[in-house]
């Protein structure tokens, strides 16, 4: 039995990736991670995951995922700062569906020590 590579674009396995993201076995350690576990999330319909992981400051309500939304790829394309060694770092991405994709630029800040999205910029 072969385990699926995880959607978000790494070539690990979605256990041994965003999965244990999702489970709260750990958190992810870089904004870069965060923004490809909440990808996954997405793809998922993990909207728990999803409020869990978004800044309070910004956080909805709630989330209504449309369950139609068919995710089909990540591209990172830039990352500032967002380490083990800062506070505070962005995540540029285009984020594919079918019928057309989501260009944005991230931010995320670390709260309790754990990375949670705080807003982004839509490009293009």
């Amino acid at each position: 039995m072969t385990s699926r590579a995880c959607p978000c674009g790494l070539p690990q396995p979605y256990d041994a990736c965003c999965g244990r993201f999702h489970a709260g076995s750990v958190s992810a350690p870089t904004a870069e991670l965060l923004m490809r576990s909440r990808y996954t999330a997405f793809v998922k319909g993990n909207g728990g995951y999803l409020l869990r992981t978004w800044h309070p400051r910004t956080r909805p309500e709630g989330l209504d995922l449309d369950p139609r939304m068919k995710w089909t790829g990540l591209e990172i394309l830039d990352t500032t700062d967002g380490s083990a060694f800062h506070t505070t770092g962005t995540v540029t991405f285009r984020a594919s569906y079918r019928g057309g994709s989501l260009h944005e630029r991230s931010r995320f800040e670390r709260v309790d020590g754990a990375w949670v999205y705080v807003d982004g910029d839509f490009l293009d």
